[in-house]
């Protein structure tokens, strides 16, 4: 819970906040739509339901955040690897020089740049502050690049080489992410199309029993069964395909 905090962004808005403080303020707010769904007069399932899917937004918000936060990491990194490439200089100098180019980043990287040259500056550590800095984003060639800046900072490596194979393996890297992308769209499509299919039996069945779908689905044990059996393959299906991508 605290890496999907600090990695969809919301650590950097609201400092002060730590996964125990956002579990009770969800535990609560779940609680509190679930006993205002009871006094608007929903059933106990209802009300569940309603709980469930306050949760679900909050879930998928969060997903959301770290989405946006990796494409734009992706987006940003030959950028930062091009500045880098910049300087012909020994390992030793590497955090002042990513507070130079830090301000020609976007977020997430200018501010996990800036911190990671404060930190150097404050404590006087850089292997520290270059290790915590590859924790703070969740893309793989970031922490990637980080780690090999921390490496060549203890044995004083030439950073052009760092960068000029770094830019190698971030090419190849996001020729097989595009790969990954094409098959994820096609399994989107693949599950519309099952979707749908599944309204249409669901349609042939109200015809059939000659009772609407909503009492069905909402106000019968095998209704409400189903819905879960079908809300739970799709989070297990969104999830698969965001490790897809």
């Amino acid at each position: 819970m605290e890496q999907r905090l600090l990695y969809s962004g919301i650590v950097g808005r609201f400092p002060f906040l730590t996964p125990e403080i956002w579990i009770a303020v969800n535990l609560a707010a779940g609680a509190g739509v679930y006993f205002l769904a009871l006094l608007l007069g929903a059933a106990w399932p209802g009300a569940l339901m309603a709980a469930g899917g306050l949760w679900l937004l909050v879930w998928l918000a969060l997903n959301r955040g770290m989405e946006r936060n990796y494409n734009a990491t992706d987006e940003n990194l030959m950028k930062l690897l091009d500045f880098l490439g910049n300087y012909s200089i020994t390992s030793g100098e590497i955090t002042a020089v990513l507070g130079q180019v830090s301000p020609y980043m976007g977020e997430p990287l200018r501010g996990v740049l800036d911190a990671c040259y404060y930190e150097a500056q404050t404590s006087g550590d850089t292997s520290i502050a270059l290790l915590a800095m590859a924790e703070k984003i969740q893309h793989p060639k970031f922490r990637e690049l980080a780690r090999n800046l921390e490496i060549s900072l203890r044995y004083c490596a030439d950073l052009t080489v760092l960068v000029s194979q770094s830019r190698r393996s971030l090419r190849e890297y996001t020729r097989l992410r595009q790969e990954r992308k094409a098959l994820a769209r096609e399994a989107w499509i693949n599950m519309l199309i099952l979707g749908a299919m599944t309204v249409v039996i669901l349609k042939a069945l109200e015809s059939l029993v000659g009772i609407p779908l909503g009492e069905i689905l909402l106000h019968t044990l095998p209704g409400l069964g189903a819905l879960t059996v079908i809300a739970v393959i799709l989070l297990l299906f969104y999830r698969q395909v965001r490790m897809l991508d």
